[in-house]
C-alpha cells in the first residue's frame, strides 16, 4: 500500500522551497524564487503563484493525491484574515488540506522539533521567535524591510550599496564594495531603478549581501564595519528575548565570516548559540502531520 504523500513549503522573500515526502522519507525537493510577503499588495496571490510554479516542477505522478500541504510563509500574522486567501489558493491547485503558519514559527518548529526555545532567523529579514514550554509565543523584530529586520540580509545588502554610493559620490571612504556593486548593478547611477525593478526591493537589496560578507572576509574595512553593526543589532534582538541560549538559522548565518563574527559577538553578550535539530521545511512538515503543538491556534487550516 502506498504511503500518504505530503508537501512541505518554506516560502520566504528570496526563495520558495518545496519538499515532497512520505513516512519513508523525502521523495523530491524543488526550489524557485520567493514572494514579497502575504501582507504586501496582492501578497496572497503572488505567494500562491510562487508556490504553484515550484509545485509544477515536481513529478506529475508524485504530486497527485496529496494528503496535506504544510506552509511556512512570510507575513502570515501581519496579513490577518487575508492569509486565508493563500490557504484557499493552494488548496485549489493541490486538492489537499493546507496548514499555514508564520515562516519564523515554522523554522522554530523544525529547529526545536515542536518544543520550546528561542530561534533567531537571519535571512532576507531578521526575527527572533521565542516559544515557551506551554506553547506561548513571542516575536522580537521581524517588522519588515521598512520598519525593522535590523542586521538582516536586506539590511546588510542595503548598507553595502549605500556605502558604495557614498564612495562613488566622494561622501564616504573608498571600499571594494563599489566595484562589487558595479559588477552586480552595472551603472551605479541606475541603482535606484535596479533596486525596484522586480517589485521586491528587499530581495534585490539582499542580493548584494554575499558581496558584503565576502569583502569583509577579504579585509575591506567598510564591509567589516557593516558586519559589526549587523551583529550588534542581532545581539540586541537576542538579548530582548531574555535568553542565554539561542538557535540561529538562515542563509546569512551560514556564511563563514559572518558566522564567526556573530558567534563572537553573542559570546561577549553572554549568549550561547546552540545546534538546530532541523529547518523550516521540517517545521512545515510538522504542522501538516501533527495537531498537538502548543501553538495550534497560530496555525491556519483549510
Amino acid at each position: 500500500m502506498t504511503e500518504p504523500r505530503y508537501l512541505a513549503v518554506d516560502l520566504g522573500k528570496t526563495s520558495c522551497r518545496l519538499r515532497l515526502f512520505d513516512a519513508n522519507g523525502v521523495i523530491a525537493d524543488e526550489s524557485g524564487p520567493g514572494a514579497p510577503g502575504i501582507a504586501d499588495l496582492d501578497g496572497p496571490a503572488r505567494s500562491a503563484e510562487a508556490i504553484r510554479e515550484v509545485f509544477l516542477r515536481l513529478p506529475a505522478g508524485e504530486r497527485a493525491s496529496l494528503a496535506g500541504v504544510g506552509i511556512g510563509a512570510a507575513g502570515v500574522e501581519a496579513a490577518g484574515d487575508v492569509a486565508r486567501d493563500l490557504v484557499a489558493a493552494v488548496h485549489e491547485f493541490t486538492g489537499a488540506p493546507v496548514a499555514l503558519i508564520n515562516d519564523a514559527l515554522a523554522a522554530h518548529a523544525g529547529v526545536f522539533g515542536g518544543g520550546g526555545g528561542v530561534i533567531l532567523i537571519i535571512g532576507t529579514g531578521a526575527i527572533a521567535y521565542a516559544v515557551a514550554d506551554d506553547g506561548a509565543t513571542r516575536q522580537i523584530d521581524g517588522w519588515g524591510p521598512w520598519l525593522g529586520d535590523e542586521g538582516s540580509g536586506r539590511w546588510i545588502g542595503q548598507e553595502g550599496l549605500i556605502a558604495a554610493l557614498r564612495d562613488f559620490d566622494g561622501r564616504g571612504p573608498a571600499t571594494a564594495l563599489t566595484d562589487r556593486a558595479r559588477d552586480l548593478v552595472g551603472d551605479l547611477a541606475a541603482m535606484p531603478a535596479w533596486v525596484s525593478a522586480e517589485g521586491n526591493p528587499a530581495r534585490r537589496l539582499g542580493r548584494f549581501t554575499p558581496d558584503v560578507l565576502d569583502a569583509a572576509g577579504e579585509g575591506d574595512a567598510v564591509a567589516r564595519g557593516i558586519v559589526v553593526r549587523a551583529c550588534d543589532a542581532l545581539a540586541h534582538t537576542a538579548r530582548a528575548a531574555a535568553t542565554a541560549e539561542i538557535a540561529v538559522w538562515g542563509g546569512v548565518a551560514d556564511h563563514p565570516y559572518f558566522s564567526a563574527e556573530l558567534t563572537a559577538t553573542f559570546a561577549e553578550a553572554g549568549i550561547t548559540i546552540i545546534p538546530s535539530r532541523g529547518n523550516a521545511l521540517d517545521g512545515a512538515a510538522l504542522i501538516i502531520t501533527r495537531t498537538d503543538l502548543g501553538y495550534e491556534e497560530r496555525i491556519i487550516r483549510g
